[in-house]
C-alpha cells in the first residue's frame, strides 16, 4: 500500500439523496490500488482541501465506487466534482467484513441511513456466489424514502423474487412510499434464518448497531457472529492521530469493522 495519493479520475457522478453523491473511480494513469475488500475504505483526498476516509462501495476490476454524504468542507468539495476531475487517493485501509465467516450459513444484512453503501459490496458479493452461502437477508432503514440510498436498487430487489430477501422501511413515509414504515430492527421478524447458523452484518448510526445487535443477541445469534462498522470519526487511517480511539481500539487500525462481542464494551465506554 502506497501512503502517497494515487491520482484516480471521476468517470461517473450521479446524486442519490439531496445531500449524497457516488463517484466512479479509475485510476488517472498506470499505477492503481490494490484491491479492496467489503468493508474496507479509502483516503479520499480533495486537492487544496484535505482528505477524509471513505468506505468503497461498489468494486469493480480496476474501478472504485464511493458514496458520499457532505458533511464539512471535504465532503462537499468531493460531492462537487464531476466526470473529468481528479482525486487523490490511499488505501485499502481497514479489516473487511469477512464475508467468508457465513460460509454455509444464513446471512442477515442490516443497514441504517448511509449505512448501506459500505455493505452494498458485501451484499452484491453474497448474490453473486449464492452456493456457499444459505438463506440471504437485507433490511434497510432510513429517515424518509428521500434519504434512501440506491432506490431503484433496493425497490428492485424488494419486489424481486430472487434468493434475496429485500425489505425496506423509513421513519417518516412520503406519498408513494412502497416499503414499510416504523423501526429497521422491526423488518428481523420477517427475516429468514436459523440463529445458530447465522452471521450479521449491521452499519448505520450508533444507536441503531446496539439496538439491532442487542435484537439478534436476543434472538438466539453469537455476539461474534455479529460484525459492526465503527467507522465514524476515523481521520487519519494510520492510527497516529487518535481521533477514532476506543478504550484500547484504534478504529483505522483494529477496525472499523469488528465483532459485537468487542464493540458493545467499547460502546458503552462511549455513553459513559
Amino acid at each position: 500500500m502506497n501512503d502517497a495519493p494515487v491520482p484516480y479520475l471521476v468517470t461517473d457522478a450521479w446524486r442519490e439523496t439531496a445531500d449524497t453523491v457516488s463517484l466512479t473511480l479509475t485510476p488517472a494513469g498506470e499505477e492503481a490500488l490494490e484491491p479492496f475488500a467489503p468493508g474496507q475504505f479509502a483516503m479520499m483526498y480533495a486537492f487544496g482541501v484535505g482528505e477524509i476516509p471513505v468506505s468503497v462501495s461498489r468494486i469493480g476490476h480496476r474501478e472504485l465506487v464511493h458514496t458520499i454524504r457532505s458533511v464539512g468542507a471535504v465532503s462537499a468539495a468531493l460531492c462537487a466534482l464531476g466526470p473529468g476531475a481528479q482525486v487523490g487517493m490511499r488505501g485499502p485501509f481497514g479489516t473487511g467484513w469477512g464475508l467468508e465467516r457465513a460460509v454455509g450459513q444464513d446471512v442477515v444484512v442490516v443497514t441504517g441511513g448511509i449505512g448501506l453503501a459500505p455493505l452494498r459490496p458485501l451484499v452484491l458479493a453474497a448474490r453473486a456466489d449464492r452456493r456457499v452461502h444459505g438463506r440471504l437477508n437485507l433490511l434497510v432503514g432510513a429517515r424518509t424514502s428521500e434519504d434512501l440510498l440506491y432506490a431503484d436498487q433496493v425497490r428492485a430487489w424488494a419486489h424481486s423474487h430472487g434468493p434475496l430477501h429485500c425489505r425496506a422501511t423509513v421513519d417518516r413515509p412520503t406519498p408513494g412510499w412502497w416499503g414499510h414504515v416504523g423501526l429497521v430492527t422491526t423488518l428481523l421478524n420477517s427475516a429468514r434464518f436459523t440463529p445458530e447458523n447465522t452471521t450479521a452484518y449491521v452499519c448505520g448510526p450508533e444507536a441503531m448497531i446496539r439496538a439491532t445487535a442487542r435484537d439478534l443477541v436476543h434472538r438466539g445469534l453469537r455476539a461474534d457472529r455479529i460484525r459492526v462498522s465503527l467507522e465514524r470519526n476515523m481521520r487519519c487511517a494510520t492510527g497516529h492521530c487518535g481521533h477514532c480511539q476506543l478504550g484500547g481500539v484504534l478504529m483505522c487500525r483494529d477496525g472499523p469493522v469488528i465483532g459485537w462481542d468487542r464493540a458493545e464494551s467499547l460502546l458503552a465506554v462511549r455513553e459513559l
